[in-house]
């Protein structure tokens, strides 16, 4: 009988989340983001507005806003590698942002793409070369207000 792999759970991809935070990237774990939903379609993340993201007029700062757009843009390609046992070299080529007004709650990244991701992790998984894609993301404030739009062009090759 063949070994099942369990599914690719909302908590594994937490504690990815944490590990690579912590350990890869810093400034991801000085703000500590928090993914609130991840599913085939859907990856929602918060960064708290709170000492450590505010900028000098009291609203997230926007390197804050960029690493939530990243996370929330790039988790979708280690949820997809995971799900088809492989691994994946993953990096942003380019980001366009629009602020469309100042982020002076909590902010929630939210990321709709992901069939977008995974035809590109299962292109290159057939090519065997590095694939890039455009994903959006949104911003939204506490009151589901846009406060910023993103446009991620990420690149992923899987080993």
């Amino acid at each position: 009988m063949s070994e099942i792999k369990p599914a690719v759970t909302l908590g594994k991809m937490k504690w990815l989340l944490f590990l690579l935070a912590n350990f890869k990237i810093p400034i991801m774990g000085f703000l500590r983001p928090k993914l609130m939903l991840l599913n085939e379609e859907t990856v929602q993340v918060r960064i708290k507005l709170n000492r450590r993201s505010k900028n000098h007029l009291n609203s997230m700062y926007f390197g804050a806003l960029a690493v939530g757009a990243d996370v929330a843009g790039g988790i979708h390609a280690f949820y997809f590698a995971e799900k088809h046992h492989k691994k994946v070299s993953f990096a942003f080529k380019s980001m366009h942002a629009n602020f469309l007004k100042r982020a002076e709650t909590d902010v929630f990244f939210v990321c709709n793409e992901g069939a977008k991701i995974e035809q590109a992790i299962l292109k290159s998984i057939e090519s065997q070369t590095r694939i890039n894609q455009d994903v959006q993301v949104v911003a939204l404030n506490k009151l589901q207000e846009e406060v910023a739009l993103f446009t991620m062009e990420i690149s992923v090759k899987v080993h």
